[in-house]
């Protein structure tokens, strides 16, 4: 009962890695496909990976090298529906532009605030 367990884990394992589609060669394609700059974030760790080291790769790793939690959220959603068969032109989410007015709702117009007389 315990060899079929063990073959069971490592074909797992293997199907985990997908295989290289369309203009998908390299890890640094894959990263330059999910948008985000990841490659540029990724850049220093993600050049000295072959397919199989990028496909598994752990959270603890990519924090190890420094990435923050919201990109490492997102190179592993990005990663798993690669993995379902997606095209990364289909699923990558742009990152949403930083707001340009914060705080004091009507208080505050084009960015300064307004005093307003009682």
């Amino acid at each position: 009962m315990l060899p079929s367990l063990i073959r069971r884990q490592a074909t797992n394992v293997l199907s985990r890695i997908p295989q290289q589609r369309g203009p998908i060669q390299s890890p640094v394609q894959f990263l330059n496909a999910i948008g985000r700059d990841s490659a540029d974030k990724l850049g220093n760790v993600a050049s000295n990976w072959t397919w199989e080291e990028m496909w598994s790769v752990k959270a603890d790793t990519l924090k190890n090298a420094g990435v923050t939690v919201k990109d490492r959220k997102y190179l592993l959603w990005a990663m798993q529906k690669y993995r379902e068969g997606g095209e990364p032109t289909s699923f990558a989410i742009p990152l949403k532009p930083k707001k340009k007015v914060r705080g004091w709702g009507p208080r505050v117009q084009n960015g300064k605030r307004v005093h307003v007389r009682r």
